[in-house]
């Protein structure tokens, strides 16, 4: 059984206090109904699309430059048979100089070819993570990528 937690890096020319700060605006970058804080450690916060995709996530550890980290303490993914396969896993982005540019690695940790949401969870995170995050960070704006 494959068990690799979903991981995808894109590199930027940012410095890594512009790469932190797009992170945690969360609402300039996830597209759906985010309802909380988003920015400081201990947050909670909402994620809802349509009635496909609900989580609450809490900020359990943000190094400025360097890293956020969310528990993700409840889900609900409607087109899966475990509808709470996300309750539990953590979602990581890790910041790093890479010589003059910035490199962030995201990674959902739980979030593995052995469940059910793997194919379409992280297509959707590649999407997020490569086109919107990596527009936010370089342009200012995230792009809408469903």
């Amino acid at each position: 059984m494959d068990k690799r937690d979903y991981s995808i890096s894109i590199t930027v020319d940012k410095a890594p206090q512009e790469v932190f700060d797009a992170i945690n605006n969360v609402r300039g970058w996830w597209q759906g109904k985010i309802e909380g804080s988003t920015d400081k450690l201990n947050d909670e916060f909402t994620y809802r699309m349509a009635d496909v995709h609900f989580s609450k996530q809490k900020v359990t550890d943000l190094v400025s430059n360097e890293k956020v980290v969310w528990l993700v303490t409840e889900s609900q993914i409607n087109f899966v048979a475990d509808k709470d396969e996300w309750t539990n896993t953590k979602i990581v982005f890790d910041i790093a100089k890479d010589g003059d540019k910035t490199k962030v690695t995201f990674t959902h940790h739980g979030l593995v070819p052995a469940i059910e949401c793997y194919g379409g969870c992280s297509g959707a995170w590649g999407r997020l993570v490569q086109e919107s995050l990596y527009s936010l960070i370089t342009t200012g704006k995230g792009v809408d990528v469903f």
